[in-house]
């Protein structure tokens, strides 16, 4: 059994578990894509409607505030640490 093969103990797993991946993987053998991982193409919540050019400006700018206070934060963070560092070579 490939479980047991790859160091899973069956009996903490459970027979519907491994009859369960049994099944899925069969189902994946019969698909026309195979064992392809189809998430990337169904990724994220799908966009339900069009938005207009006010609305993808103001997201945008949301957007941009964000990764401008992120950048903040981490020239926060490399300051400090720069400090500390400096700290530790003078004592």
């Amino acid at each position: 059994m490939i479980f047991r093969k790859y160091g899973f103990d069956t009996n903490v797993l459970g027979m519907r578990r491994i009859h369960s991946f049994t099944d899925r993987i069969k189902k994946e053998m019969k698909r026309p894509e195979g064992f392809e991982d189809l998430r990337k193409n169904n990724s994220g919540r799908p966009s339900v409607k069009d938005l207009t050019p006010e609305e993808i400006i103001a997201k945008l700018k949301q957007k941009n505030k964000i990764l401008q206070q992120e950048n903040d934060f981490l020239k926060r963070v490399r300051y400090i640490n720069k400090k500390q560092i400096s700290k530790q070579q003078k004592d």
